[in-house]
C-alpha cells in the first residue's frame, strides 16, 4: 500500500505551495526506506492581478504587475514595458536599454544570493553547530549569542527562522564548513541589500521600480549615480567570486549524491534576457539567447507553440488556450492547484537558470559552452548532470558571475547625462507581448488594448512553467517529475523532498498571481 508524504505549506520559498506524494517502501543497504511515485504540486492560494488589469490604462502594468513578486519585481516591470512596446511598435533609447539591464542585472544577483543562502542552504547547513562554536568571528559569536538567548528566554519557536527544521541525521557534518556556511548566511544578508541599493541607483526604488518605462527609464544616468552603482557592482563581485561560487562548490563537495537527484524531463525554454539591440519582440538579440531544448536537440522558440491546460487547474476557462486569447475563470471545485499548466508544443518545459544554460550551451553560445565545459571537467561530470538538485544550484552561481562581468561592460557604455528614455505615441487599439526571463525563468506578458484601456493581460510565469500541475494529457509538471524517484528516509520528515523542490527556486504568488 502507498505512503502518501507531505508537505504543506513547503516554507522558505515564496508563497504558498504543498507538495503532495505517494511513496513506495524500498529497502536499501538493509534499511526502510520509501521511493516517490507520483506528486502533486498545488498551489493554495489565488490573486487575480490579470482582472485587475482589465480597464487600466495601459502604463500602469509595469507598476501593478510589479506588485505581482516582491522578489523579482524588475522581471513583470520590465515585461510590462516590453508588451506595450510590442503593442504600439515604440522602440528602447540606447542608455535607456542599458539602465534596464543594469537595473536587471541587480535584481539577479540579489535573488540568486536569496535563494542559496536564504532559502536553500538550510537544507544542507547544521545550524545547530552554531552552539558549539568557539571562534573570534563576531558575526558568529552574535548569533550564537542571540540563538542563546531566544532559548533562554522561553521564546515559542526559539531561533527561528533557523528552528524548528527536521530533526534528521542528514546535515553537514564538518563544524568548521557549517560555521563558514552560517556565517556567509548573515553576509549574504548583507549582499541582498547592497544588490538593492545597486538597482534603486537607476531604478528610485526597490522593490517594485518606479523608474522603469516604455523607451527605457526615467533617471539620468549622471556620473555620480554610475559611480555609485560601480562601487557596489565592485562589492557583490568579490562576494559573489570569493564566496557564493566557492560555497557552491563546498556544498556539492559534501552531498555528491545530489548530483543524481531531482531530474526531471530534459525539455527547456528560454525566451532569452537582457536586450542587447534597441528593440523587442521575439527576435531581439539578447545576452543569455532565447530558445527551446526538446529531449536534448536545440530548436528556435515558437512562441505560437504555447498553451496554457486547466484540466487540472482550479480555473473554468477552457484549456489549452494561447495566452494571446487567455482567459483567467476561478473555479474553487476544480483540479487541485491555483496555477495553470503552460506546454510547449505539448511539453512540459522547465524554467530558469538551467534552461537559460542548457539552451545556450546547446545553441551555440560559446562563452557558456567554454565556461560549463571547465566546470564539468574538473567535477568529471557530464552535461546530463545538471539535471539535478545540485546542477540547479551550480548553473545560478556561474550565472550571478558572467552577469557581474556583463554588468561591468554595459555600465561602460552608458552615456552620461545623455537621456534614458524618449516620447512616443499610444493608438487607441492593439495587441502584443513582452518577453524576458526572471531570475527563475521565462516570463512573458501579452497585452490586448482596446479604446486606450487594457481589455485583455495575461502572464505566462517561471513557476507557472516549472510547479504546473498535470495538463490535458494528464503529463506531470517539471517539478513533479523530478519528485519521481526520490528515496525519502522519514516520511514524517521528508526533508529530501524539500531539496528537491527549492532547487527550482519556486515562486508561488508569481505562478498563481
Amino acid at each position: 500500500m502507498a505512503t502518501k508524504i507531505s508537505i504543506s505549506p513547503l516554507t522558505r520559498i515564496e508563497g504558498h505551495l504543498a507538495i503532495h506524494t505517494e511513496a513506495e517502501p524500498v529497502f536499501i543497504d538493509g534499511q526502510r526506506k520509501f521511493r516517490i511515485t507520483q506528486a502533486q504540486c498545488e498551489g493554495e492560494m489565488f490573486r487575480g492581478f490579470e482582472a485587475i488589469l482589465a480597464g487600466r490604462d495601459p502604463l500602469d502594468a509595469q507598476q501593478i504587475t510589479q506588485r505581482i513578486c516582491g522578489v523579482c519585481p524588475i522581471s513583470h516591470g520590465l515585461a510590462a514595458v516590453e508588451a506595450i512596446e510590442n503593442t504600439f511598435n515604440i522602440e528602447p533609447v540606447n542608455n535607456g536599454r542599458l539602465l534596464q539591464n543594469l537595473i536587471l542585472a541587480a535584481n539577479y544577483m540579489q535573488s540568486h544570493i536569496i535563494h542559496f543562502y536564504h532559502l536553500s542552504a538550510l537544507d544542507f547547513v547544521d545550524i545547530k553547530s552554531i552552539l558549539g562554536y568557539t571562534g573570534t568571528n563576531s558575526r558568529l559569536l552574535d548569533l550564537k549569542k542571540w540563538v542563546l538567548q531566544s532559548v533562554s528566554r522561553k521564546d515559542i519557536f526559539p531561533g527561528a527562522p533557523f528552528l524548528p527544521r527536521y530533526e534528521v541525521d542528514q546535515y553537514a557534518r564538518n563544524e568548521i564548513d557549517n560555521w563558514r556556511l552560517i556565517d556567509h548566511y548573515v553576509q549574504a544578508l548583507e549582499m541582498r541589500v547592497t544588490a538593492h541599493e545597486m538597482a534603486a541607483v537607476f531604478g528610485a526604488k526597490l522593490p517594485h521600480a518606479t523608474a522603469l518605462i516604455p523607451t527605457g527609464c526615467t533617471q539620468i544616468p549622471t556620473m555620480e549615480r554610475v559611480l555609485a552603482y560601480r562601487a557596489r557592482l565592485d562589492k557583490l563581485a568579490s562576494f559573489i567570486k570569493d564566496v557564493y561560487l566557492p560555497d557552491l562548490l563546498l556544498a556539492a563537495a559534501a552531498f555528491p549524491e545530489y548530483w543524481k537527484i531531482g531530474s526531471t524531463y530534459p525539455n527547456y525554454l528560454s525566451y532569452g534576457v537582457f536586450r542587447m539591440a534597441n528593440k523587442t519582440g521575439a527576435g531581439v538579440e539578447k545576452f543569455f539567447h532565447g530558445g527551446t531544448v526538446i529531449d536534448g536537440r536545440h530548436e528556435p522558440l515558437d512562441i505560437e507553440k504555447i498553451t496554457e491546460h486547466v484540466s487540472h487547474s482550479r480555473y473554468a476557462s477552457p484549456s489549452g488556450l494561447h495566452p494571446r486569447e487567455g482567459r483567467t475563470k476561478a473555479d474553487a471545485a476544480k483540479g487541485y492547484s491555483w496555477l495553470k499548466a503552460p506546454r510547449y508544443a505539448g511539453y512540459p518545459m522547465e524554467v530558469g537558470p538551467l534552461a537559460r544554460v542548457m539552451v545556450n550551451y546547446l545553441g551555440g553560445n560559446q562563452a557558456v559552452r567554454k565556461a560549463v565545459d571547465n566546470v564539468l571537467g574538473s567535477a568529471d561530470l557530464a552535461l546530463e548532470d545538471l539535471n539535478s538538485v545540485l546542477g540547479r544550484h551550480l548553473v545560478r552561481g556561474l550565472e550571478t558571475d558572467w552577469i557581474v562581468a556583463q554588468a561591468y561592460q554595459w555600465l561602460a557604455e552608458v552615456q552620461i547625462d545623455a537621456p534614458a528614455a524618449k516620447d512616443y505615441d499610444m493608438p487607441a487599439d492593439g495587441s502584443g507581448y513582452g518577453l524576458t526571463e526572471a531570475p527563475r525563468g521565462a516570463l512573458g506578458h501579452w497585452m490586448q488594448v482596446a479604446n486606450y484601456k487594457i481589455k485583455n493581460y495575461q502572464c505566462v510565469v517561471p513557476t507557472t512553467w516549472n510547479c504546473s500541475p498535470r495538463d490535458d494529457g494528464n503529463q506531470a509538471g517539471p517539478v513533479e517529475r523530478a519528485l519521481q524517484g526520490t528515496i525519502i528516509e522519514d516520511p514524517d520528515q521528508p526533508l529530501e523532498a524539500g531539496r528537491v523542490v527549492r532547487a527550482f527556486d519556486p515562486c508561488i504568488a508569481c505562478a498563481v498571481h
